[in-house]
Formats: structure tokens, sequence, C-alpha cells
């Protein structure tokens, strides 16, 4: 069993607090965005073993390909550690994207090579061969945009964006009502693909900001209809961080979803998301795919997404987890690459982690202990915001309360 170091991600759509506030320290004042925990090449965890805290971190990703049996067991077959955990504190909106299956990654990935595109070049899209399936569970209300609503109710919210721009320009004809009505019309007759394609063009009216800038600054001054439209409310709250970016307006066709700590959602290939605030705990098959649609400075590669996204309205995709006994609960979204488990201690005290595979377990409030190999065997003590990791090689391990400490939560990743 080893303990991970794992370094703290500077994004600026980071959070000032969130972290710091599970972990118990004072804010640094920048913005911290996620600690990653996991082999993932783009930022190895650090490992070193419990029973010798004090040694030098050897990258885990390395540490795996010294005997990658032992390390991965069953998960072998995946050729690395299938997946990637996060804590991931969103103070303001991520950009909207998509992931892409496992065939579109592979295939992306070999023609970007092919190409000889940089792997850190700014307009690539696929820096791995792998897909990203991913889900969170929420640490506190976590707000998010998850897949296309009913073309039917999106289209009804842009012609409220209309009638409110004409208002707005009482007569005048440089408003982008028209432009509005069109995308509206384009929903009525079940085209998603077309109303979300027109407003990313980078050709079209949408893509200097101007009028994107009006439709908010029109819908600012319709309060009545910002308190009957969640979407369009959502939309300007959004501005206040991307004012003149189009994907504001992305976000009306996407379902607005808002999680209480605890709730969970999954992701699967080509559903449009974006994480807007919140703390939550997130995981994923080890990827950076990510083909973006809106509300960021990077690389919108449209014809890319339109090949990438599902063009379909679907319920939101919850993952509702299943009791396994006092205080565990299990997460199993339909993906191959991992499960979770949440531990709430007192009343999971001396429960044993699945472990098909290995397994990394990140401890989100209070102080826990993780013991392999009975009592008297190595032993972590995590305190909130700590992980380890455990070799498929390493044995059951079990979670125990500190004393004293009263409640506390493990999370527990490993194969489904």
């Amino acid at each position: 069993m080893f303990l991970l170091r794992n370094a703290v991600r500077d994004y600026a759509w980071g959070s000032t607090t969130l972290l710091a506030g599970l972990q118990g320290r004072t804010p640094t004042g920048r913005p911290e965005a996620e600690v990653w925990m996991g082999a993932h090449h783009g930022a190895p965890s650090g490992a070193v073993p419990v029973d010798a805290p004090a040694g030098d971190p050897v990258p885990l990703d390395e540490l795996i390909a010294r005997d990658p049996q032992a390390m991965l067991g069953e998960a072998a077959r995946f050729g690395r550690l299938p997946y990637l955990v996060k804590l991931l504190a969103a103070g303001r909106p991520l950009s909207i994207q998509a992931h892409p299956t496992l065939d579109q990654a592979r295939a992306g990935h070999a023609a970007e090579e092919a190409a000889g595109i940089p792997v850190d070049a700014a307009h690539r899209n696929y820096r791995d061969d792998n897909h990203k399936p991913e889900m969170v569970v929420a640490l506190t209300p976590f707000a998010a945009l998850c897949g296309f609503r009913t073309p039917q109710h999106a289209a009804a919210s842009f012609e409220r964006l209309a009638a409110v721009l004409a208002d707005h320009a009482d007569g005048g004809g440089a408003d982008p009502a028209h432009a509005v009505a069109g995308l509206a019309a384009r929903l009525r007759a079940g085209a998603i693909d077309e109303a979300f394609c027109a407003l990313l063009d980078p050709a079209g009216p949408w893509a200097g900001g101007d009028a994107v800038a009006a439709a908010v600054a029109a819908l600012r001054d319709a309060p009545s209809v910002l308190a009957e439209d969640l979407n369009l409310s959502t939309a300007v709250g959004i501005a206040g961080h991307c004012p003149r970016d189009p994907g504001v307006l992305v976000s009306v066709l996407l379902n607005r979803v808002d999680l209480a700590p605890g709730q969970a959602i999954h992701l699967p290939a080509g559903n449009v998301h974006a994480y807007l605030h919140g703390l939550g705990l997130e995981v994923m098959a080890a990827s950076d795919n990510v083909v973006r649609g809106g509300l960021t400075p990077k690389h919108v590669d449209v014809p890319e997404l339109r090949r990438v996204v599902r063009f379909e309205a679907l319920p939101v995709p919850y993952c509702t987890p299943v009791a396994d006994g006092p205080g565990h609960l299990l997460f199993r979204p339909p993906f191959e690459e991992f499960q979770l488990e949440r531990f709430d201690l007192p009343d999971a005290e001396g429960r044993t982690l699945a472990a098909r595979g290995p397994v990394i377990a990140v401890c989100t409030s209070g102080s826990v202990r993780v013991t392999t190999g009975g009592q008297a065997g190595p032993e972590a003590v995590l305190s909130a915001g700590e992980s380890v990791f455990l070799g498929a090689a390493d044995g059951p391990a079990t979670v125990h309360g500190v004393d004293g400490d009263g409640a506390a939560t493990l999370f527990s990743v490993t194969l489904p």
C-alpha cells in the first residue's frame, strides 16, 4: 500500500476556497481546480510506501511499469491503470465539452500522430488513444450542464429570448432577434445539431461576441423572463464569467442539473456537458481527450464536435448508488474501467474495500485508517484530501475510524 502525493492543478476556473476548505487549510488566494490521483502521464501521483512515508515519491506510472501484473492484476488487460480519480473544485464554469468513443479516440489519435501534430499543440483534439467516460459525485452543492434538453423545450427558451430581444431593440435593425428566431425554428423541426453548430460557427453571427452580449443585456432587463426560465437564467449567470462566448447560448440547449452532496451523474461518450460550480469527486477512464464546444479560449473544432456529439435528448444520467450494508454505498456506472464505493464511518467500521485489480482510496471528510493484512498489517491514516494506492497483489484492505475523530468518509475506486 502506498501513500499518494498529488499535485494541485491551478486552472483558471478553479475555486480559491473549496479544496482548502476540504483539506482544512488556509486558502492560497489562487485558483485551485483539480487534484489528480492516478498514473496518467499528464500528472502522475507520487507514491511512497506507507511504512516509509518520508521516502522520495516514485511516479505511480513508473511504479506500475516495474511490475504491471502485481500492481494491476486483472486490470492489466487495459495496458494501464484504467481510471483516473480527481477532486474537482469549480469556482466558475468549465468548457462545454464532449468525449469520444474508444474507436473515435483511437482513430483520431492515430490520424493526428500520422499528421505530425505535436501532442501539446493547441489545436490537437486527441492527446491519447483512450476514451473518457466519467462520473462525478457531489461533495458540496454542485451545478452542471448535462446532455441536450428536448428540442421543443429548448425552442421555447429561444422563442422567449427572441421576444425579449425584439422588445429590447425597440424597432432597431441591428439586434440578433431574427438569428435567435432561426435557432428556435431549427429546434422546432428537431434539428438540435443544426442549432448547436450554428451557435458555434466561426463565420456565423455569434462568433464576434456582439450578438451574445446583446442577448445577455436584453435578458438582464427582463427579470420576469429569467424568473420563469432556468436555462436563460443559467446563461446569464455563465455570461458573468464568459460574457461574449457563444457557449453562453449553447448552454440553453442543455439540461441544468443541481446535485446535492452525495448525488452523482455519469457521462458516456458523446454527452455534451459542463460543470458550473461546486466540489466533486470525479472518476474517469484514464484519458485527457476533450473536444470543446464553448466557454473557453481554447480550440473549438466544430466539424469534430459534430462527429463526436450525440445529438439526441436523453434523461439526465443520474448514477444512483446501491446500499450494501450500514454506511456502505456502491456506485456502478455502465463503464468497464471503474466502480466507486463510499464508506461512512462509524457505521462502516471494519468493512472491506472491493479490490478487483488496483484500488485508489481517498478520504473526503474526517480521518480514516486503511489497513491491509489484518490489524497488524500496514496501515495508512488519511485526513480529508489524502489518498492511497493498493496494488492488485496487496490483498484485502479494511476501513476503520480514528479514535475520537467521529464521522468520516472514504471513497474507493476499483474495477467493477
